[in-house]
């Protein structure tokens, strides 16, 4: 007969960022940190927070969000629950350069005597990024690699996950200090001559990665910056592919339907971006991530 008290040896801890489906969360026991979201004056409006902020915008209310990061002690209860359940654990966050949640799980870590057992890894990503390596975490501990090698493969995956997503409109962004005024202004131009911006993360910091022109919605510009990327690459391996969107469900399907054209390419997850991400991107935003192997 099984010990009911027999731990499992690993086990993972996240953010929120990863913009992970719920039925993904609790098909693999993944325990999720959630963020401290302030709507302001958006509180007690109706709907999802696209929705709560296009409403704000008709009623002449402020539309952004403030976000705060998870505090060290909201990671050290998460650490603890599991580590009842989960001998190690391995925990991965949105990227540092734009949050302070990685720093926040390091110091969590430190009240630990069973610190040696927390593993932090820091994405460098966010959304549909930050999920498919929460998913290629699962992946490897399910392997039966031993811990070790477990992070050294995820250092790697880390370095062959890409991101790139389209603004519906940058003044959240800006706004949110997420992405400069000035480049806020540059891509506001931009669009309205027809063209449309391409962001990315690059080294876990947002920037331009093109201007796709000649194409006819998000979800083209972000297919085409894709093809060319990979084609420029010579990729050969499997593609595993994550599509969040700022209640864009139109678009989203879109790019979806483009990609599984593409040979060797699989959508892992396509879903919704959650408040943290969502609130700073706005409405109408579009993602795509992607992981070589």
């Amino acid at each position: 007969m099984q010990n009911k008290n027999l731990k499992q040896k690993i086990g993972i801890v996240a953010d929120e960022g990863g913009d992970l489906p719920e039925e993904l969360i609790e098909k693999h026991k993944i325990s999720i940190v959630p963020f401290k979201v302030d709507l302001g004056e958006m509180k007690d409006l109706a709907g999802n927070i696209y929705q709560r902020i296009k409403e704000a915008e008709k009623r002449g209310l402020k539309s952004f969000v403030k976000t705060s990061q998870p505090s060290p002690g909201d990671f050290l209860k998460a650490f603890r629950e599991k580590l009842k359940e989960f001998e190690e654990i391995i925990c991965i966050t949105i990227t540092s350069k734009h949050s302070g949640t990685f720093n926040s799980a390091l110091q969590a870590r430190e009240y630990l005597k069973e610190k040696e057992k927390i593993h932090v890894i820091d994405s460098m990503s966010v959304s549909g990024g930050e999920g498919l390596i929460i998913l290629k975490a699962v992946s490897l501990i399910k392997s039966g690699l031993k811990m070790n090698e477990i992070l050294e493969k995820l250092k790697e995956s880390v370095l062959k996950t890409n991101l790139i997503f389209a603004l519906e409109s940058p003044k959240w962004a800006v706004a949110s200090g997420r992405i400069p005024k000035i480049l806020g202004a540059l891509l506001e131009r931009m669009q309205n001559f027809g063209f449309y911006p391409v962001l990315t993360l690059k080294k876990g910091k947002i920037g331009l990665s093109s201007v796709r022109k000649g194409v006819k919605d998000l979800s083209s510009a972000l297919f085409e910056e894709f093809k060319s990327k990979i084609l420029k690459e010579k990729i050969d391996s499997e593609i595993k592919t994550a599509i969040t969107h700022a209640d864009n469900e139109k678009e989203a399907k879109k790019l979806e339907d483009l990609i599984l054209k593409v040979k060797n390419c699989k959508v892992e997850f396509k879903n919704i971006v959650g408040n943290i991400v969502g609130g700073l991107s706005g409405p109408g935003t579009l993602a795509l991530a992607w992981q070589t192997e």
